[in-house]
């Protein structure tokens, strides 16, 4: 079963096209990378996929509700981790979190162990209460991140997850990806860091110029080309060295 459907999808800004009519599925329990380079469309894609800007035309679905037409329940099934954080600078780390999950509707004993929980992992007890301006920009990044994964919602949605973290930290928030979608849950991420796609996406959409150049398996596309390197294998495809197979 698809956990997100996109048909069409087109949105322009003034007289540029930046993103013009492209359709893919996203599998439960997958790790699908929106891959492309600076200025592709990936941020404006899963944009529009969250709710936040309507597209100029074509349909988004999550778990077969329609993300436009029933904004408020389609949004509840999505945590979501935006390119610039967006995490409130006058509130501290651990009082971003409390706020977003009582927005949540999550229950306060819950909410509270959770947040401790999460703090803990990702190496931010200490800074529980600096607020987040204080805080480093891979710092804020965890935040972000924390709050995206807060009531565990089936589909999570980041936008360059580890951008400006530190190695250890890195790494802690890719093994937790890789957890929260072997547990059957959905991950959509972009990232412009290509070891990363390789070793936890296991599907992948290639986009350039606001144009899907390929949708399907990550070892597919892989088969498909002689080069090991997966970021060769990407290069030539923002090149327009077409693949003959889309899947």
């Amino acid at each position: 079963m698809s956990a997100i459907e996109v048909r069409n999808l087109s949105r322009s800004f003034g007289e540029v096209k930046a993103v013009n009519g492209i359709s893919f599925d996203v599998e439960e329990g997958s790790i699908f990378g929106l891959l492309g380079p600076n200025g592709a469309g990936k941020t404006t894609t899963l944009r529009m996929i969250y709710g936040v800007l309507r597209p100029d035309s074509g349909s988004v679905r999550v778990l077969g509700i329609d993300v436009w037409k029933e904004p408020r329940r389609a949004k509840s099934l999505m945590g979501v981790m935006p390119e610039d954080t967006g995490i409130y600078p006058r509130l501290t780390a651990e009082e971003n979190l409390i706020y977003f999950g009582k927005m949540r509707g999550m229950d306060e004993r819950k909410l509270r162990k959770r947040v401790s929980e999460l703090l803990g992992i990702l190496g931010l007890e200490e800074k529980r209460f600096t607020i987040a301006d204080k805080l480093s920009k891979g710092q804020r990044q965890k935040v972000a991140f924390a709050r995206a994964i807060l009531d565990e919602p089936p589909i999570l949605i980041l936008d360059e997850p580890t951008l400006g973290v530190d190695v250890m930290s890195a790494r802690e928030i890719r093994n937790m990806i890789v957890d929260y979608a072997r547990a059957g849950r959905t991950v959509i991420l972009s990232t412009h860091n290509m070891w990363e796609a390789e070793k936890l996406c296991t599907h992948v959409g290639i986009i350039s110029e606001g144009r899907m150049r390929y949708v399907g398996k990550r070892e597919d596309l892989e088969k498909l080309y002689e080069e090991k390197e997966f970021e060769e294998i990407f290069l030539r495809m923002v090149r327009g060295e077409v693949v003959e197979k889309v899947v």
